[in-house]
């Protein structure tokens, strides 16, 4: 049985509805953590994204408290000319990990466990760019980065990215619009990338290098072998997954909020929190790099970086005050 996500209907009188069929609805999880039987991966469609609404049509501005409360999932918005563009994820529930039958996994990425996110929250639709990274510089909330922008600026993904230089940026456009910007938890960001998935990418079990920017001469799970990228691509290249996100695999790494453990336990959090226990000088990044072999940019697979280190970029998610 695949497993699906789950959304929280927006009428009271509705608890939940089911996004995509499954035998079985999710079942309510307990305080104990939950843990599953690897389930056998198999080929599967992801589902067709609704149509997309966008807040405010004009002016762009921050949110007003009655159009944040009328969002949905994939709504998208925008509260600043040089703010990242924000797609609202829906609530529900996935199980995060890998099974282990899934091709060249890593012990780091179990024990499955389930994870809920009660609201919905909304995420950036592409990695920070160069342009993004560029307006905070000029309007003196950034500073200069190591990025390696010998391939150019621009709309490509701004890399050389510390965690401590995400803050800031993160910083400057909180201060910019009057909300709270952040990065997103570990568990976050598996769960919008596997969009209601269960498959080792969101659009299956194999890759090419139509779909992803990443090390194509390495296939994976029989895939084909296809010639090696020769450097990032712009943020809105390749097609989005089902929740309107670009280039959740491969690209560049983002970071996460969470700090640094070996593998999931007892303590890992299951509500969509960052787990902030561990080696907190070293911080979770996710998604794989342009240059890294496929096996490396699994919805499931997990890095760790310094935090002072320098070879990743970020996306922002904002918290919502919806019902």
């Amino acid at each position: 049985m695949s497993v699906c996500f789950r959304l929280l209907a927006p009428s009271a009188a509705v608890s939940l509805i089911l996004v995509s069929s499954c035998s079985i609805a999710l079942a309510k999880p307990s305080k104990a953590r939950e843990r599953a039987t690897p389930a056998k991966v198999s080929n599967q469609t992801p589902p067709a994204p609704p149509p997309r609404r966008y807040f405010p049509d004009k002016p762009i501005q921050p949110l007003t408290p009655e159009i944040e409360a009328q969002l949905r999932p994939m709504d998208s918005f925008k509260e600043c000319t040089s703010c990242p563009e924000m797609v609202v994820v829906p609530a529900g529930s996935f199980m995060m990990g890998t099974p282990a039958n899934e091709p060249d996994r890593f012990k780091g990425e179990d024990p499955i466990h389930r994870v809920t996110f009660a609201k919905p929250f909304a995420v950036g639709r592409f990695a920070i760019s160069f342009d993004d990274w560029d307006a905070c510089l000029a309007d003196g909330g950034c500073g200069g980065i190591k990025g390696d922008d010998k391939f150019g600026r621009g709309r490509l993904p701004a890399q050389g990215i510390s965690f401590n230089a995400a803050k800031l940026y993160l910083a400057w456009l909180s201060k910019k619009v009057g909300r709270s910007y952040r990065l997103p938890s570990e568990s976050e960001r598996e769960y919008f990338t596997r969009a209601g998935t269960t498959t080792p990418f969101w659009f299956g079990n194999t890759i090419t290098a139509q779909n992803a920017n990443y090390q194509a001469s390495t296939p994976y799970g029989g895939g084909p072998h296809g010639p090696d990228s020769k450097g990032p691509a712009v943020v809105d290249s390749y097609p989005p997954n089902p929740f309107g996100l670009y280039q959740v695999h491969g690209n560049v790494f983002e970071w996460t909020e969470d700090c640094f453990n070996k593998r999931y336990n007892e303590d890992t959090p299951t509500d969509g929190a960052p787990w902030l226990e561990g080696d907190c000088n070293r911080r979770m990044a996710r998604g794989g790099r342009w240059d890294w072999s496929a096996n490396m940019v699994r919805s499931g697979y997990r890095e760790d970086g310094l935090v002072d280190g320098y070879g990743y970029s970020f996306r922002v998610v904002r918290t919502l005050n919806v019902p």
